[in-house]
C-alpha cells in the first residue's frame, strides 16, 4: 500500500478517455446513424474529427472569442461543422440534438466500475472533467458510474488546464490541495494539476485513440502513482 493512501482523502477523475471510451462510443453512434439514414460515414474518422475539435473549441472560450460555453454546446458547434464537412444533409434538429448527446452515452472501460467501487469504499470519488454537469450526470446514470460527487469545469467557468479548474475540487470539498488526487490518462492534465498542488495518478489507456495509435508520451513526467487500471490503482492505494 502506498503512503498516499493515508494522506489522500479524495480522488477526482478525468472522464473522457480515462474513465470512458469516447472513441468507441462515438463510432457506435455513427454506425447506428449510417444504418438509420442510409449513410456511409467512416465512423472512426468521424469520431476522431469530432474529438479533434474539442481543444480548439475550448481555446476559443479561454481566449475570450466565445463567452463561457458548456461542452454540450461546443460539441454541437463542432458537430454542425462536421456534418457539413462530411456532406451529411437531411438531419432535422431533433436528430442532430440526439447525435450530439452521444457524448452522454459513452461506455466505461472494462475495469472502471469495479475499480471505482473499490476506491469509493476508502475515498471520496468524483469527476473533474471539462464535460458539463448534465452530461456527466447522464453518463453516470446510464453507465452505473458510482460517483460521490460530480464536479465539472462548468462550476469554475474555466476549462482544464486553467488553474482555477484544479483548485475547485479541494475548495468545494473542504480539503487541502494535497489531499486530492487527479487520476487521468493524459500526462499534460496531470502536470497542470500538480502545479496547483494536487497529487497525481497516471492510468494509461493505450486504446483511447484506437488500436495501433500511440498514447501520449509520459516518460518526461513524474507522477505520484502509476497504475495500469483502476483495480491496480485501488490495490496500490489500499482500497
Amino acid at each position: 500500500m502506498s503512503n498516499l493512501g493515508s494522506s489522500v482523502k479524495a480522488l477526482v477523475f478525468d472522464v473522457f478517455g480515462t474513465v470512458v471510451d469516447w472513441r468507441g462510443g462515438i463510432m457506435r453512434e455513427v454506425a447506428a446513424l449510417n444504418r438509420a439514414k442510409g449513410l456511409d460515414l467512416d465512423a472512426a474518422r468521424f469520431a476522431d474529427d469530432w474529438r479533434a475539435g474539442y481543444q480548439p473549441a475550448m481555446q476559443r472560450v479561454r481566449s475570450g472569442e466565445l463567452p463561457w460555453t458548456r461542452i454540450d454546446d461546443l460539441h454541437r458547434l463542432i458537430l454542425d461543422g462536421l456534418l457539413q464537412k462530411h456532406g451529411v444533409g437531411g438531419l432535422d434538429e431533433a436528430e442532430k440534438a440526439e447525435l450530439n448527446r452521444a457524448w452522454h452515452r459513452l461506455d466505461p472501460w472494462p475495469d472502471a466500475i469495479a475499480g471505482l467501487t473499490r476506491l469509493k469504499r476508502r475515498f471520496i470519488i468524483g469527476t473533474l472533467s471539462n464535460g458539463n454537469v448534465g452530461l456527466l450526470v447522464n453518463m453516470a446514470k446510464r453507465a452505473g458510474l458510482p460517483w460521490d460527487v460530480v464536479l465539472s469545469a462548468e462550476l469554475a467557468h474555466h476549462y482544464k488546464p486553467d488553474p482555477e479548474a484544479y483548485r475547485m475540487p479541494p475548495d468545494l470539498l473542504g480539503l487541502a490541495n494535497g489531499e486530492v488526487m487527479l487520476v487521468a490518462a493524459h500526462p499534460n492534465d496531470l502536470a497542470a494539476a500538480a502545479m496547483q498542488g494536487l497529487k497525481t495518478g497516471f492510468v494509461p489507456r493505450p486504446l483511447e485513440h484506437g488500436p495501433g495509435r500511440k498514447p501520449a508520451p509520459a516518460a518526461e513526467h513524474r507522477f505520484d502513482i502509476v497504475a495500469m487500471d483502476f483495480n491496480e490503482l485501488a490495490e496500490r492505494l489500499g482500497a
